[in-house]
C-alpha cells in the first residue's frame, strides 16, 4: 500500500491539529476562501447553536418602538437610517468590524472553511437585521462568499 499511496503522513508523533494542517496544505490552497455567513436573529426566538460568534445588539434603541417603524425591518431604509442615526450604534459597529477584520484572517489561516456571524437583537427584526446588512456590505469586499440569512425576520 505504502508503494502506491500518493502521499504517506507519519502520525505517531503529531497532533491532531498537525495533521489537520498537513492533510489541509496537501489537499486546499492555501487563503482559500472561507463560507461566511452573518445571520440576524432574535433573543426572545433562543440564540442560534450553530454560530461561531455572537453579538448582541440590544443595547441600542429599538425601533419597534416607534410607531412608523414598528412595521418595517431592518432591510429598510427607514430603520436602517434610525438604527446608524444613534451615536452608540456607529460607534458598535465601527468595533465589530474592527474585530472581524483582525480575526477572520486568523480563523482562515486556522484552516476554517466556514464561519457563521450572528447578532442579535430582541425580535430580530429591525436592530440585528440593520446590523447585519452593514456587516455584510463592509465584509464583501475581501469576503466574495458571504452570504446574509435573517433567521427570524418573518417571525
Amino acid at each position: 500500500m505504502r508503494a502506491i499511496a500518493d502521499y504517506v503522513i507519519d502520525t505517531s508523533k503529531m497532533s491532531c491539529s498537525q495533521l489537520k494542517e498537513q492533510i489541509s496544505d496537501i489537499f486546499t490552497e492555501k487563503n482559500t476562501a472561507m463560507a461566511i455567513n452573518v445571520m440576524s436573529f432574535g433573543f426572545k426566538h433562543g440564540t442560534p447553536t450553530d454560530v461561531d460568534l455572537v453579538f448582541d445588539v440590544r443595547c441600542l434603541p429599538n425601533p419597534f418602538y416607534i410607531e412608523e417603524l414598528k412595521n418595517h425591518r431592518g432591510t429598510d431604509k427607514p430603520v436602517s437610517d434610525y438604527v446608524f442615526g444613534n451615536e452608540e450604534a456607529k460607534g458598535l459597529l465601527k468595533h465589530i468590524i474592527s474585530l472581524l477584520e483582525y480575526s477572520l484572517p486568523l480563523y482562515l489561516k486556522e484552516g476554517k472553511s466556514r464561519l457563521v456571524i450572528a447578532v442579535g437583537c430582541t425580535g430580530g427584526h429591525h436592530r440585528s437585521v440593520a446590523f447585519c446588512e452593514e456587516i455584510a456590505k463592509q465584509l464583501k469586499e475581501n469576503y466574495h462568499g458571504l452570504t446574509v440569512t435573517h433567521r427570524d425576520i418573518e417571525r
